[in-house]
């Protein structure tokens, strides 16, 4: 019969976790998929040293703020990475368009027209009190 590996509690104290929540929160709002994969590794990480910690019967406050940060992330990135997938062509025309836009001009034209889709898609009219993308 073999015994069970006993894993130590890190001596970083959850820290690491807390670095990949955060780094899993900046990725989401630049590459939200690549975010979207850190939060879930950083989850586990959190989980993983919350467990050990409480063994050890030292603080978990690290662990717990990073499976926080790890869940709000996930969350955005689900929200993101849904938000750009629905409107795939419609921000894939918005950015022809701006290419191809060489003056200000055809730039809120651009934007309008991404106005217009928007409202097609969602069905519902763009309010009023809300600026146009630029």
């Amino acid at each position: 019969m073999t015994t069970p590996l006993q894993t130590q509690a890190p001596a970083t104290g959850g820290r690491r976790a807390l670095v990949l929540a955060l780094m899993a929160l900046v990725f989401t709002l630049l590459l939200p998929a690549a975010g979207l994969a850190l939060s879930i590794f950083a989850i586990f990480i959190g989980i993983r040293d919350m467990r050990l910690l409480s063994r050890e019967r030292r603080g978990v406050g690290m662990a717990t703020g990073a499976i926080v940060l790890s869940s709000l992330a996930f969350i955005l990135g689900v929200v993101t990475t849904g938000f750009q997938l629905y409107f795939s062509n419609e921000l894939n025309a918005y950015t022809e368009c701006r290419k191809g836009a060489g003056t200000v001009m055809a730039q809120q034209e651009c934007s309008d027209q991404l106005m217009r889709a928007f409202e097609r898609k969602l069905g519902v009219t763009w309010p009023a009190g809300v600026p146009a993308p630029a």
